[in-house]
């Protein structure tokens, strides 16, 4: 997962970059005012976005079955300590019974 994630803040280093050198060469216009940055930043998230999509398909796909198996591990775990309250209630109760 967090190699997807570094890989992902790559693209959008480079996008970043690109964008930056693009606006500032006058290829891409400049933005309103003092909102300069923020137009940088918001056409390097809009390109870096379906680059990554298509870049990182394999990775992406690795990072959801890390997932799956944490949480399927995750409701294994919960359902075990369930079972066990079971029947550690089950227990008491029939010890309350006989008493």
């Amino acid at each position: 997962m967090l190699r997807y994630t570094l890989m992902r803040l790559g693209i959008f280093a480079g996008c970043l970059v690109v964008v930056w050198g693009a606006v500032y060469s006058g290829i891409f216009p400049r933005g309103f005012g003092d909102s300069n940055f923020l137009w940088i930043l918001l056409l390097a998230m809009v390109l870096s976005a379906p680059i990554s999509f298509v870049v990182l398909r394999r990775e992406r796909d690795r990072a959801s079955v890390q997932i799956v198996q944490r949480v399927d591990r995750a409701k294994a775990n919960l359902e075990a300590n369930r079972s066990q309250e079971d029947v550690a209630d089950d227990t008491a109760r029939v010890q309350g019974q006989t008493s």
